[in-house]
């Protein structure tokens, strides 16, 4: 039995969240709550993103040093290009998920549209 609720204070369902995972076949995970982000899952998914962020900024020091020495091997140097690639894609994820976020902008002014599921 699916319970629909009457309650005009409960907020109304979001646009689905992508999260910064995949599931097991390579496919984008969303998420669809009625929530503000403060579910357990979408804490869990803010947590996930914070370290990704962080991991990218670390392997950006790195891969600084390492073109910045002359004794870099090749493979060294393929290696820093599959975890530049490993860290971009989670990043541009992160970005996109934000961004589907943030509320739509009007550009005849700077109100935000409101907009509802689906749009």
């Amino acid at each position: 039995m699916i319970y629909e609720s009457h309650d005009t204070a409960v907020p109304t369902v979001t646009r689905p969240r992508l999260l910064p995972w995949s599931n097991l076949d390579g496919n984008p995970c969303n998420l669809i709550t009625d929530d503000i982000g403060t579910s357990r899952l979408s804490r869990m998914a803010d947590d996930v993103e914070a370290v990704q962020l962080d991991m990218a900024g670390d392997l950006l020091d790195h891969a600084a040093d390492l073109l910045g020495d002359s004794k870099a091997t090749a493979p060294q140097l393929r290696f820093l290009a599959a975890r530049l690639t490993e860290s971009l894609h989670d990043v541009h994820r992160v970005a996109r998920s934000r961004g589907d976020r943030l509320p739509a902008l009007d550009l005849d002014g700077d109100e935000a549209l409101e907009e509802g599921p689906g749009v």
